[in-house]
């Protein structure tokens, strides 16, 4: 990656799968459907929103699917996940996912329940398994000042119907100081009321406006402490094979189990070194690192006729460039120039 690639030791020839250089593999795929969003979440992105990729610049579900198949036959990936922007803008969706539940991987999708009360059966007769929602708050004030638009009530909908699909729920939520940390509690409990798990994500350096500040970020550690007043924490003794989320099992101070909630400390407690992700950003390009911005052109070389074994090759030799950690191989954090919506979570 940034140490250049003529300095990257060379790849084992005979290796089908998504190795690295530090001996991770990647088996989870993030794909990205489009940059939009209904939404203006203050940490993702700006109040004006971000340039449009023009349609002819965005994979199509045919591409989609050829690259998805391609990744489960011959690269050993298990897991597809759909993310954004928000993929529910797309109107093929419930057609992607059907032909890449023909691919036997595990399908989820990425979030805002906004539109997914009238989609979601839809959905999971097709193939998919889970939604992963983002949800900062339940408070309609304090979600109307986080994503500049007052559609709690619709993301509500749109989680209910998830769930009455029979599609299984999580909900991804990030705390911002003096915004929402001290309803943390509140979100946890609404959640396991409904038996919905919770991951807390630490504020990540994603934001195309560069505002982040890890002096003023929210920590893994202050989320369990924040929940910690109500609630008593367990870490979880269940392995995390390469899960981003820290899990504990949530119990009242009398001992009654409530259920289980995640906590991801990207920054702070780095799980980099157990990375099984790749990412396809909508415009077809191979992300090895969320925070890194070197990207490879996939999209590019199918549309010019690359055979699949010319496509499966450059993206094992992007994979193999993946950077240590935290989009680098030396200590710190890259700042990306591209935001979270652009490149898919």
């Amino acid at each position: 990656m940034r140490s250049g690639s003529a300095e990257l030791p060379p790849r084992p020839a005979d290796e089908p799968a998504l190795l690295d250089r530090f001996g991770r593999t990647a088996v989870d795929l993030r794909v990205s459907l489009t940059e939009r969003c209904n939404l203006r979440c203050t940490y993702c992105m700006p109040a004006e929103g971000l340039p449009v990729i023009p349609s002819d610049a965005l994979m199509t579900a045919d591409e989609i699917d050829r690259l998805v198949g391609l990744s489960a036959a011959r690269l050993g990936v298990r897991k597809v996940r759909f993310t954004g922007g928000e993929p529910l803008l797309r109107a093929d969706l419930v057609d992607i996912v059907r032909r890449c539940a023909a691919h036997d991987v595990e399908l989820s999708l990425t979030t805002n329940a906004i539109g997914l009360a009238n989609r979601a059966q839809a959905l999971a007769d097709a193939g998919l398994r889970r939604v992963n929602v983002s949800l900062d708050t339940v408070d309609p004030d304090v979600f109307a000042e986080v994503t500049r638009r007052p559609f709690l009530d619709r993301v509500l909908e749109g989680i209910a119907a998830a769930a009455d699909a029979g599609l299984g729920v999580k909900v991804n939520a990030v705390l911002l100081r003096g915004v929402n940390d001290h309803l943390a509690a509140d979100l946890l409990a609404w959640c396991l009321e409904r038996g919905h798990e919770l991951r807390f994500i630490e504020q990540m350096p994603l934001d195309p406006g560069h505002a982040w500040d890890g002096a003023t970020m929210v920590t893994a550690t202050e989320t369990r402490a924040l929940l910690g007043e109500r609630f008593v924490l367990t870490p979880d003794e269940a392995p995390r094979n390469g899960a981003p989320a820290e899990r504990y099992r949530v119990s009242t101070h009398d001992g009654e189990p409530l259920g289980t909630v995640g906590v991801i400390a990207s920054i702070t407690e780095s799980f980099c070194a157990d990375c099984t992700r790749t990412r396809l950003t909508a415009e077809g390009h191979v992300r090895s690192c969320l925070f890194s911005d070197d990207e490879v052109d996939l999209l590019g070389p199918l549309r010019d006729g690359a055979d699949d074994d010319a496509l499966l090759d450059t993206w094992r030799r992007a994979m193999w460039a993946k950077p240590r950690d935290h989009g680098d191989d030396v200590d710190g954090i890259v700042h990306p120039s591209r935001g979270m919506s652009a490149i898919g979570g």
